[in-house]
C-alpha cells in the first residue's frame, strides 16, 4: 500500500483523537520560534500538515499560511477545521516529492514536524531540492524527525513497522546534517526530547537558513 493510501485510511477510518501524531496544540520549540521573535508572521507553508492544527496556529498568529497533505481526507479535515475555527489558512493535497505547492509560490519560513521519518533516503534529496526551491533566499526552514536513538516502535533498527501499518526511517545527527548541508546553512541540529500522546520519543531538530 502506497504512503498516500496510508495516510487516506488512518485519517479516513481513525478518529482523529485516536491518531499518535495529531495534537490540537502546537509543539513548543514551535511556540518558542513565534513566541521569541525567531520567525515573525510572514509566508509560510507547512509540509505534511495532516489536520492542520499547526498551520492554525501560525494563521492565528498573523502567519500567512500555505499547507500541504498527501492525504486528501487529512486536507478536508484540516479545510473543516479552518471553517469551525473562523481561521483563514491554505490547504492543499499535494505530494512533497512532486509538485510540492500547486499555487507556485514561495515563501520566508517552512516546516515540517515528524515527517521526515516517513521519507526514506532515497528520496530525500528530492524532497530537501523541493524545500529550497520553495524557499526565498534568506528563509528559515524547520524540521524535527525521529532520531535513531529513540526506543519507539522496538527501539533498534533504521527501519520500524509501526502498529498503524506504517514503515518509517529513524535518522542520526551526522546523516542529517550531511544532508543539509547541500542546501541550507545549519543554525542549530540537536536531538531534543518531544512529547508523545502515549510515550515520549527522542526527536533530531534542525533549524536551517537557505543562503542568499
Amino acid at each position: 500500500m502506497s504512503i498516500k493510501d496510508q495516510m487516506d485510511t488512518i485519517y479516513g477510518e481513525f478518529p482523529v483523537e485516536d491518531i499518535p501524531w495529531n495534537f490540537e496544540e502546537p509543539p513548543r520549540v514551535l511556540v518558542d520560534l513565534v513566541q521569541t521573535g525567531v520567525i515573525k508572521p510572514c509566508r509560510t507553508i507547512d509540509l505534511g500538515c495532516g489536520t492542520g492544527n499547526y498551520a492554525l496556529y501560525l494563521a492565528g498568529e498573523g502567519f500567512d499560511v500555505t499547507a500541504v497533505d498527501i492525504s486528501a481526507c487529512a486536507v478536508e479535515i484540516a479545510k473543516n477545521n479552518s471553517i469551525k475555527k473562523g481561521t483563514p489558512c491554505n490547504f492543499y493535497v499535494a505530494d512533497v516529492l512532486g509538485d510540492l505547492d500547486p499555487t507556485g509560490s514561495t515563501y520566508d519560513f517552512a516546516y515540517d514536524w515528524e515527517l521526515l521519518h516517513h521519507i526514506f533516503p532515497e528520496n530525500r534529496e528530492k524532497y530537501l531540492s523541493n524545500v529550497a526551491k520553495l524557499l526565498n533566499p534568506g528563509g528559515r526552514y524547520l524540521s524535527v524527525c525521529f532520531s535513531e536513538d529513540s526506543e519507539q516502535f522496538g527501539g533498534k533498527g533504521k527501519y520500524r513497522e509501526t502498529p498503524l501499518g506504517t514503515r518509517l526511517y529513524f535518522s542520526s545527527e551526522n546523516e542529517l546534517q550531511d544532508l543539509f548541508a547541500s542546501y541550507f546553512s545549519i543554525d542549530s541540529l540537536k536531538t531534543i526530547v518531544v512529547e508523545g500522546k502515549f510515550a515520549p520519543h527522542k526527536a533530531i531538530y534542525a533549524f536551517l537558513t537557505k543562503d542568499k
